[in-house]
């Protein structure tokens, strides 16, 4: 009989969590029209221009001629190649470079400033992620519950010290928070901040875009041809977005386990069907003895 309440109920919320899902969307979508759209039409009108000055002071060029030569470089960008610079520019396959990109692949963040561009490249890639996918999925689990065994022994070890579990539980979820926004989303932008010649707002961007494996691909690590890196700094960059995404991974399951919780003792009729739920295993449990 408490079923079929209760189905109603999950209908209704599942129904509130889609229409406010897509009213997140459509405002989202909004919003960045608004602060979006007008940049757009100035870079555009800007570019117009600059084809117009070039072909003014470049007399010998006619306008079809210069549209193909963009398309080479719109090509060889599209292709991972910097137009910039000259031949001498660092290969985008060098060992570094390509363990990034594989880290890139599993995790599904898919910058898309590279891309295989040989037939058995783009073959490799499908068989590639279709396993590497799936063990980077295993690998980031195993890790956080590694790193949860670890946050719970914190937390035995500080209630040995002070006997009051819901304050420590908060102290040491928010002592894990902390930590890891610091070597996972403060010292990395810095960093990259330096190397790159970014501010840090811009590296922060890149370190949460990246992790969140929403991956635009405008900001990307080692990729500036006027800049030398040294080899293994791609290399890092991909360690350090495996260790990220674990912690990352651990931080939204927290925070996903509040909202269920949230929304589960907020259900009415939810505590009638836990004490159901009870009464009939204690009850399965004298039959099983009897």
């Amino acid at each position: 009989m408490a079923s079929f309440p209760l189905a109603q109920v999950n209908l209704s919320w599942t129904a509130l969590f889609t229409l406010a899902h897509f009213t997140y969307l459509l405002i989202g979508a909004t919003i960045f029209q608004m602060l979006e759209r007008e940049a757009e039409s100035n870079n555009r009108n800007h570019f117009q221009l600059e084809k117009l000055h070039f072909l003014a002071n470049y007399t010998c060029l006619d306008g079809p001629a210069l549209e193909k030569f963009v398309q080479v470089i719109l090509y060889a960008w599209e292709k991972g190649v910097n137009p910039s610079g000259n031949s001498t520019n660092p290969s985008n396959w060098d060992f570094s470079s390509s363990f990034f990109f594989a880290g890139t692949v599993v995790t599904t963040i898919g910058y898309g400033n590279l891309s295989p561009s040989t037939v058995s490249g783009q073959v490799f890639c499908v068989f590639y992620a279709l396993c590497g996918i799936p063990l980077n999925l295993a690998f980031l689990k195993q890790l956080g519950k590694w790193l949860t065994i670890h946050l719970g022994r914190l937390e035995r070890g500080m209630v040995a010290v002070v006997p009051h579990k819901r304050a420590v539980e908060a102290l040491a979820v928010s002592l894990f928070f902390i930590t890891g926004s610091l070597l996972f989303l403060v010292i990395p932008p810095l960093l990259f901040s330096y190397v790159e010649g970014w501010s840090f707002g811009e590296g922060f961007y890149f370190s949460f875009i990246t992790l969140s494996t929403i991956g635009f691909g405008d900001y990307v690590v080692g990729t500036d041809p006027e800049k030398e890196y040294i080899s293994l700094y791609r290399s890092l960059a991909g360690v350090w977005i495996i260790f990220a995404l674990a912690w990352l991974a651990v931080i939204l399951n927290m925070g996903a386990r509040v909202m269920e919780n949230v929304v589960v003792l907020t259900q009415p009729g939810f505590k009638r069907q836990e004490e159901d739920d009870k009464v009939s295993a204690s009850k399965l449990e004298v039959t099983s003895k009897i």
